[in-house]
């Protein structure tokens, strides 16, 4: 399995961070239809959760992880209905392994994308450049749905 690397992250947010409003949408129409329900999958989390603060960090970061993938040059294969109905359970059980152990290795083992794992620990837990920190709860809950998001479009990698 080909893994995204810690350049291909910086790539990503590099050209992420330094789009305008219009580069932004257009970024975001294109992994929005390639990735519908993964895309809508993701955003029924704000409400589950009831936090609006995750609606505009969960379309950033449905970007910025898409665009990973693309530096990368990794292809994902559009993900199903059935794809995240199979991969729920699983992946609850290894969130309570992971919270109740605290080892990052099952993590990065489920996900199977270690760098970005561990970039999307670093970024709930550190200060942004203005200073800024999430809250535990908004930094939990955009964990654990970008991380779902990452095991998804890892599973669903195109094998040339």
């Amino acid at each position: 399995m080909k893994h995204v690397s810690l350049k291909s992250i910086e790539n990503a947010i590099s050209l992420v961070d330094n789009l305008d409003d219009q580069g932004l949408e257009k970024l975001s129409e294109k992994y929005a239809l390639a990735q519908q329900v993964l895309l809508s999958y993701v955003m029924t989390a704000p409400d589950e959760y009831e936090n609006e603060n995750l609606e505009g960090l969960l379309i950033y970061y449905f970007c910025l992880l898409s665009e990973c993938f693309e530096q990368e040059g990794i292809k994902v294969n559009p993900i199903t209905e059935e794809q995240i109905d199979a991969f729920e359970d699983p992946y609850f059980e290894m969130l309570d392994n992971y919270f109740e152990n605290d080892e990052q290795e099952i993590l990065e083992d489920f996900c199977d994308q270690p760098e970005l794992a561990q970039f999307m620990a670093m970024e709930i837990s550190t200060e942004d450049e203005d200073g800024s920190m999430l809250d535990d709860e908004t930094a939990t809950q955009l964990f654990i749905v970008t991380i779902a998001m990452i095991s998804l479009m890892n599973q669903s990698i195109v094998n040339n």
